[in-house]
């Protein structure tokens, strides 16, 4: 039995010293302006998820979904996150390609997590993806009021909404995305049909 145990630490510290031996003499990859393996983005986004899961509270938003805190949320989102995760204009970042990995679209592809969960995201960032804490840049008041326009994006009010279009010049939202395809895919339907 102690041999064993012998072999199974020998072994272990055998992997270790190897990928320390990797990394230091130069043969782990870290350029940042690469797409990283699907393995390794399932494999860091499920650690990522996880720790959340385990470490954040299940805090609710203390704000309600008013056109002012919906708007507050956007502008807050403009001059702080659309530089990386894409501006209200709907154009991608210029920077998400520079990011390893890329930070994602946040606008075109909005976050389905609860807000709890993203507000845990944005006070404590995500180490080793260039997402910072902003609990010492935002107060907050503002992190939760740009968690409540990610999290309702799908669903604005038409008053938040139009002061999207007016603002940013902005394609519709998601939701009215959906509307438009079926609305067109129905009249298709009936072209078809005469």
């Amino acid at each position: 039995m102690g041999k064993f145990v012998f072999g199974v630490i020998v072994t272990l510290l055998v992997i270790i010293l190897g990928g320390l031996g990797f990394a230091l003499l130069g043969f782990f990859p870290t350029p940042s302006n690469v797409e990283p393996p699907h393995w390794e983005r399932h494999l860091a986004m499920g650690a990522v998820d996880a720790y959340t899961e385990r470490h954040a509270p299940h805090a609710a938003n203390p704000f309600t979904p008013t056109d002012a805190n919906l708007i507050d949320g956007m502008k807050l989102y403009t001059m702080n996150c659309a530089l990386c995760h894409g501006g209200l204009d709907r154009k991608p970042s210029t920077l998400a390609n520079s990011f390893y990995p890329p930070p994602p679209n946040l606008i075109s592809d909005p976050p389905d997590d609860p807000e709890w969960h993203i507000f845990y995201t944005m006070r404590t960032g995500i180490r080793y993806t260039g997402m910072p804490a902003w609990d010492k840049t935002l107060a907050e008041p503002d992190m939760w009021k740009v968690t409540m326009f990610l999290s309702h994006m799908d669903k604005l009010p038409p008053a938040v909404q139009e002061y999207w279009k007016t603002s940013f010049g902005a394609a519709p939202t998601a939701g009215e995305k959906k509307d438009d395809e079926k609305n067109e895919k129905t009249s298709k339907e009936k072209h078809d049909h005469h």
